[in-house]
């Protein structure tokens, strides 16, 4: 497919009436000695690299009773075998922007990361899909929608299926955040200290590029969330999310002491829900706890269009094709079979389909099935 030529999208179906989508350390003095962090990953979620006593794993514990919430959908594979043997596997990782700037309805999850992490490579991998990604949504009445209004149409389930069917990919947990909660997270770890890839100020973040900068809660998420002054847009935000991501995963694993454990603890509270049990994450600690030093990203790139009036982000099957495969190889499974027959479909049309549409027929169409 020629990618250097400007394609039309002409509308098929009439939008909503208001054009707006759905929105390892030991402590002698107990009992028993409990060393204790969380999955590495989920650092920007769910805690540090703390290492906790007996009186803090229960807290703990209890804490994370609360976080847990299931989507109700049957997982593509056996997670639990996944686990037990060290595979390698999957978690959605989604931060919606609620929590923050006095916002506190459903919200749309405007950071949607697929982090793959393999055990025995010891390497976890980060790919960014941008909210503007047009895709069909399993269960929507539209034809069509943004990927970042996925979740506030069906909840957690939904927003797992619809990247599921995108990207040919199993999803083996999920793992959402507020931004309110981004905030006190990584004030929870004192900080993170990072160099910003442009000199931008946004809020109450003011940074350099090249130059190394401490950022609190409030400044990390400024610092995640500006986008408009970016030459990249919402890929550049998508970059530097990532980077806050890694800055505060390393951070925490440097910390030891036990002091900021009730601040890790507290920062969770109304703020995190995953279908993670807390026996999951132990279980994910012991299996894949050295894969955290080794955090490798990209982003699923797509191409501006407008649609029925509406800005969105396009992906050719091409890159579909490319992103899902490389997420396969990470988890261990063949080449995607499906997103190939499909891309193999649009070049014999001679067309241009993708997040099901095609401009050659000029119909939409649902054609990313898990």
């Amino acid at each position: 497919m020629p990618s250097d030529k400007k394609r039309d999208f002409e509308p098929v179906y009439s939008r909503r009436a208001d054009k707006k989508p759905h929105y390892k350390k030991k402590n002698q003095r107990r009992r028993r000695i409990i060393g204790w962090s969380i999955f590495a990953i989920l650092l920007i979620i769910i805690g540090s690299g703390l290492l906790w006593g007996y009186g803090a794993y229960k807290s703990a514990k209890k804490t994370f009773k609360q976080t847990y919430d299931s989507t109700h959908i049957q997982k593509e594979r056996n997670v639990s075998s996944v686990i037990k043997q060290g595979k390698p596997l999957s978690i959605l990782l989604l931060g919606t922007d609620t929590g923050a700037l006095g916002r506190h309805d459903t919200g749309r999850t405007d950071t949607m990361i697929v982090a793959t992490v393999n055990a025995k490579k010891k390497t976890i991998h980060l790919t960014s899909i941008a909210r503007d990604t047009k895709v069909v949504v399993p269960g929507d009445t539209q034809p069509y929608e943004k990927i970042n209004a996925a979740y506030t149409i069906g909840g957690a389930g939904t927003a797992v299926k619809t990247v599921q069917n995108l990207l040919d990919i199993p999803i083996d947990f999920y793992a959402i955040v507020n931004m309110g909660g981004l905030e006190k997270m990584v004030n929870a770890v004192g900080g993170v200290d990072l160099k910003s890839p442009l000199t931008f100020n946004y809020g109450h973040a003011s940074v350099v590029k090249g130059r190394k900068t401490h950022l609190n809660g409030r400044q990390a998420l400024d610092y995640s969330r500006m986008r408009d002054d970016d030459p990249r847009g919402d890929y550049g935000r998508q970059a530097r999310q990532r980077q806050v991501i890694k800055h505060l995963v390393m951070k925490g694993l440097a910390i030891s002491s036990l002091t900021r454990y009730k601040a890790i603890l507290s920062s969770l509270n109304g703020n995190l829900k995953t279908d993670m049990t807390f026996d999951d994450m132990i279980a994910i600690r012991a299996k894949y706890g050295d894969a955290t030093h080794h955090i490798k990203s990209q982003t699923l790139q797509g191409q501006n269009a407008m649609v029925d009036g509406l800005s969105y982000q396009v992906v050719p099957d091409n890159e579909l094709l490319r992103v899902s495969n490389d997420i396969r190889k990470t988890l261990g499974l063949s080449a995607s079979t499906k997103l190939k027959s499909q891309q193999s479909q649009t070049d014999s049309t001679t067309g241009y389909s993708t997040g099901g549409y095609s401009s050659t027929t000029g119909q939409s169409q649902t054609t990313n099935g898990y």
